[in-house]
């Protein structure tokens, strides 16, 4: 990826979010999550911002998602892998492993969605078809397999509202639905990235199983899973935004 890229990270990553001189920036809806740090990656800077702000105190229902990724769009960022922690709802995958959604289904509610307010001189109809860059998905599974990474190429993201986990029966729908994995974070990300003209793509970290499908307590599933799918993505990233 030959662009200025952005990572925004979730949970577990936040010491590799502090890492670099803090650039502050304020949007027309406000600031972001935390000040946008540059990271080197081998000679290439990828900004990063934690999308649950620097001490991880944003829950997903309350992140200014408009604000983050108007921030990005005005530094210059043109492509974001957006990486967040999921479970898993389908026997696709395994805690512990990564994937590359390719759809999404938005359950949030009362999340602002769209960077046009009302008073714009004009807005846009934007196409989700399909929701996420195949650029960066291609570019990312291609890194995966470079890294010798074993990452699932494609799958449905679920967006639940949170911050509170999921029942059993509405885990139940959602696989009835056609889900694959149940996060928090994808919506609006993908659609407001869209809407500013950003590729935009999730590395999905799959940490528990959803509930419901597992055979011990999800936040015992969750610590046990979450190191091993941490080092995956770190060794795609590292393949990603490589030496060029």
């Amino acid at each position: 990826m030959n662009v200025q890229s952005a990572i925004i990270v979730g949970s577990g990553f936040e010491e590799f979010a502090a890492s670099g001189d803090a650039q502050h920036v304020t949007t027309r809806f406000g600031n972001p999550s935390a000040p946008i740090r540059p990271v080197d990656f081998d000679g290439h800077t990828v900004y990063v911002l934690p999308r649950h702000g620097d001490d991880h105190t944003l829950p997903p229902h309350v992140v200014n998602y408009r604000a983050n990724l108007q921030a990005l769009k005005e530094i210059g960022t043109e492509a974001i892998v957006a990486l967040n922690t999921v479970g898993v709802v389908s026997d696709k995958r395994e805690p512990g492993q990564v994937a590359v959604p390719d759809q999404i289904i938005d359950y949030t509610w009362g999340r602002e969605q769209s960077i046009y307010k009302g008073d714009d001189a004009e807005f846009a109809h934007i196409d989700f078809t399909e929701p996420f860059s195949g650029t960066v998905r291609e570019a990312l599974l291609a890194a995966a397999a470079v890294a010798r990474v074993d990452c699932y190429d494609g799958g449905v993201y679920a967006a639940t509202q949170g911050p509170r986990l999921e029942t059993a029966a509405e885990v139940d729908r959602l696989e009835r639905d056609g889900a694959d994995y149940v996060g928090m974070t994808a919506m609006p990300e993908a659609g407001l990235a869209r809407e500013l003209g950003i590729e935009y793509a999730c590395l999905s970290l799959i940490v528990n199983r959803a509930a419901g499908r597992g055979e011990m307590p999800i936040h015992e599933d969750v610590e046990s899973s979450t190191l091993t799918a941490r080092m995956q993505a770190m060794q795609i990233l590292k393949q990603y935004f490589g030496p060029r």
